[in-house]
């Protein structure tokens, strides 16, 4: 009984798609017809696709990175360990004066 109604409600929603799909829908236009709403509609969509390359980019250049470095094998810079007693400055720092 359930197959028998998904088969009827697919051809049923078939024949719905085929009825929409006229003639009318495909009719051919010049440019000059093309009213000031269209051109907003294209500029609006172009707009969209350009804004959304900038984070595009930085993605792609993101893997790139990230697949060259796996791929290369870069080395980190090494850490100097700190030893216990070992006074170690920061540039820009101040130290700060602690009150008893």
């Amino acid at each position: 009984m359930a197959t028998a109604y998904k088969f009827i409600k697919m051809h049923l929603t078939a024949f719905g798609i085929v009825l929409l799909a006229t003639p009318a829908f495909a009719r051919s236009f010049s440019i000059k017809d093309a009213g000031i709403s269209l051109w907003i509609f294209i500029i609006v969509g172009a707009l969209i696709i350009l804004l959304q390359l900038v984070p595009a980019t930085i993605l792609f250049f993101s893997l790139v990175g990230t697949a060259s470095a796996a791929v290369f094998g870069r080395k980190k810079a090494e850490r100097k360990e700190v030893e216990e007693g070992e006074e170690v400055a920061f540039a820009g720092s101040v130290p700060a004066r602690m009150e008893k």
